[in-house]
């Protein structure tokens, strides 16, 4: 009988209800491991356990509290290798892109354990006399994360670290394609000097454990990533209890490269930026807006280097792009490369499922040439190695291009004007803006987060998550008159 991972549930490791079998995406043959699905029962003890576990924690003193959040990431940097593999072997990216996920997820909790000794209040006098007035944030209570799979130990670390950081407790529901980095970090976390059911790992489906946990009148706040429909059903449950929700959702990124751009540049900046992590991420650079001066050779060499990435399993050194997550996204992917077609943009090169030495979900990254703004590739968020040229006559109308969307997560300018350059970075509606960088990639000490049907709520990272993570209590004091 295979060993079955556990769920950590007020400070103990309980089987579920039922398992789910994580197997390789590079290897089909190759079973990550089996994961036990919580029950709602136990979803109702792990609540109860937070809420004590909670105010335990919140007196605990600050040199405590940052003492088991630099252990934490103090460890997952010197078990990058280890954790990174593990990683990569269920996710699919390849080895590099799995070892630098969780060195970074590592520094956000050291970074955190930094915030912890730099929680500073204010203070003021009163516009009556003899009072004095003490502003001060205090934590929320419990909080929901709901992290998904394509940067299953970053993106969970950039909200677990500050939520324990600023007093909370953790209710941690994570994707269930991507369980055994949630194990694992959990079992990190798990080993701590923190109180039982402070933080709790619940593995299990979004339509059982997910929707239970947003509608529970015992979750103070919800911190959510992932789809746009999902994103809206949450905060649909979240307004009728009123609990606060910070969301990171879909995206359909651009990537201006303006006629006095270096031309190199952008095509190194755009292959990273579209099909890293095989394409799978919320800042990749689906669309490529291309000013007419340059759109030939930008695209030639575009094609070339797009043709030349190495696919393979995600373990095997020198490889560039690993597969794709799972069956279902494959299939969506092939579903994309056929609706762009059908609705006129030309696929100039990939979009195709591969055979390779090993039975998996690969398939080549491909590029939409001749396409326009209005089509469905340059509207929805795909989520795949795919990307779509857009040819536009002017910077006006490039800036235009970008804009045209209903999102707002990140966008990026290639120019060697310095005006256009400040000009973009000032015009752009999105959250994050990029001048000559790809449209991937962040730090960790400076906020994160969109606009549009990007984001909603307080922002994520850096000392701006403490508005989420907090609440603001405002004190008057009348001291009386010494005698």
């Amino acid at each position: 009988m295979a060993n079955v991972q556990k769920n950590y549930i007020a400070g103990e490791w309980l089987a579920g209800s039922s398992e789910i079998t994580n197997l390789n995406p590079s290897d089909l043959s190759d079973v990550v491991g089996t994961y036990a699905q919580a029950s709602a029962d136990q979803l109702d003890r792990a609540l109860e356990a937070a809420k004590s576990a909670q105010t335990e924690w919140a007196a605990y003193g600050l040199e405590r509290k940052q003492a088991v959040l630099n252990a934490i990431g103090t460890e997952m940097m010197a078990r990058a290798e280890e954790l990174g593999t593990l990683l990569s072997r269920e996710e699919g990216k390849p080895l590099a892109e799995g070892k630098g996920e969780v060195f970074r997820a590592g520094q956000f909790f050291t970074y955190y354990a930094a915030e912890v000794l730099r929680q500073l209040g204010e203070n003021a006098d009163s516009v009556r006399p003899d009072i004095e007035i003490d502003v001060r944030r205090e934590p929320v209570g419990t909080v929901a994360i709901i992290s998904p799979w394509n940067f299953p130990t970053a993106t969970a670390s950039w909200k677990i670290a500050p939520a324990l950081a600023y007093g909370n407790a953790v209710i941690w529901k994570p994707a269930n394609v991507t369980p055994a980095s949630a194990h694992a970090l959990a079992e990190i976390i798990a080993r701590q000097d923190i109180p039982k059911g402070l933080f709790n790992l619940v593995m299990g489906a979004g339509r059982d454990v997910g929707q239970r946990l947003v509608e529970s009148r015992d979750i103070d706040a919800i911190s959510f990533t992932g789809s746009v429909p999902v994103g809206r059903g949450i905060a649909a449950a979240a307004v009728q209890n009123f609990t606060r929700v910070q969301m990171e959702m879909g995206s359909k990124n651009a990537l201006f490269v303006t006629d006095d751009a270096d031309v190199d540049l952008a095509v190194t900046l755009a292959l990273g930026g579209a099909f890293g992590g095989t394409g799978q991420k919320c800042t990749a650079s689906s669309r490529l807006v291309v000013q007419a001066g340059v759109h030939d050779a930008f695209v030639e060499k575009l094609l070339a280097g797009t043709k030349a990435l190495k696919v393979g399993h995600a373990l095997t050194a020198g490889i560039q792009m690993g597969p794709v997550v799972s069956e279902d996204q494959l299939n969506e992917n092939l579903a994309w490369v056929e609706k762009g077609t059908a609705e006129g943009a030309e696929l100039a090169c990939g979009g195709e499922r591969l055979s390779m030495d090993t039975d998996g979900y690969f398939m080549s990254p491909g590029v939409f040439v001749n396409t326009t703004n209005s089509m469905a590739v340059n509207r929805l968020e795909m989520f795949a190695p795919l990307a779509a040229v857009i040819k536009v006559d002017s910077y006006d109308e490039g800036l235009s291009v970008v804009n045209d969307t209903n999102f707002g997560l990140t966008s990026g300018i290639v120019t060697r004007s310095l005006a256009r350059a400040t000009h973009f970075r000032r015009n752009a509606r999105t959250g994050v803006v990029t001048v000559n960088l790809p449209t991937a990639g962040t730090d960790y000490h400076v906020p994160f987060g969109g606009r549009g049907d990007s984001s909603y709520g307080p922002r994520e990272q850096g000392q701006t998550a403490r508005d989420f993570y907090t609440i603001v209590k405002t004190s008057y004091i009348a001291s009386g008159k010494p005698e």
